[in-house]
């Protein structure tokens, strides 16, 4: 066999790598939008877990204490005293929460503090359903005054959520609280350090305004959950604290 037969036998040509190198960089360019989607969706699955957790601590809490947990303080940054911890004033019939809306209370109800994306979650409570035992008053006309609970049978909920925020149908109404994680754009929420992450503009907007109006819809990237005032009342009456 001649030199110049074997020469051609000789591995790939500058042309040939080439090509191969082409190929590889546009499949891994290929792979690289797949992973970063497979990430998202991992991080709100984590998240809608985190979620229903959540609506089973508050539930569990109101089983236990006849009343659901007031919001903690936003700004106080983790480590500090008072972070994560609900904000009352008073005590016994005359306990109260000292605002509607706030972050969650992580360190009263011994979840997580930040959703899969590491930042705190909205809430906001209906104060009727927050407030110290016994009351005389319950926002409508209970058969008896229940003596276990903070709230009624009958007690509305003032919190509403939607499917927008302008002209947008019903999705709940009456609710006693909601639960919000403002996803991987986290517009509207607080850092661990207590810091506003700011930039949150239409429907997301409306989760973010310390409002009691809400917006549930896929068109967002905000995972918001809320307790339903019938499984709630139905979990109170299991645990004889209503009627």
């Amino acid at each position: 066999m001649t030199p110049r037969a074997l020469s051609s036998q000789d591995g790939f040509t500058l042309m040939e790598l080439t090509v191969v190198l082409v190929i590889v960089a546009l499949l891994i360019g290929g792979l690289m939008v797949p992973l970063s989607t497979q990430q998202d969706i991992k991080g709100r699955q984590d998240t809608e877990k985190a979620l229903s957790e959540i609506r089973e601590a508050l539930i569990g809490f109101a089983v236990v204490n006849g009343r659901l947990p007031c919001p903690a303080t936003a700004t106080i940054p983790s480590g500090t005293a008072g972070a994560g911890v609900e904000v009352t004033t008073g005590s016994g019939s005359t306990l109260a929460c000292t605002s509607a809306g706030g972050i969650l209370p992580w360190a009263t109800l011994g979840v997580p503090e930040t959703d899969a994306w590491g930042n705190r979650y909205t809430y906001r409570v209906t104060l009727n359903f927050a407030r110290g035992i016994p009351q005389t008053t319950f926002g409508c006309t209970p058969a008896s005054d229940p003596v276990n609970a903070a709230f009624a049978l009958c007690t509305p909920g003032d919190i509403s959520v939607l499917t927008k925020a302008s002209g947008g149908a019903i999705v709940s109404s009456a609710v006693p609280a909601v639960v919000v994680s403002h996803g991987k754009l986290a517009s509207g929420a607080y850092t661990s350090s207590g810091s506003l992450i700011s930039g949150a503009a239409g429907d997301e907007a409306e989760n973010a305004d310390a409002d009691a109006t809400f917006v549930s819809s896929f068109a967002i990237d905000d995972q918001v959950i809320w307790l339903s005032p019938n499984l709630l009342m139905n979990r109170m009456i299991a645990a004889g604290k209503l009627p």
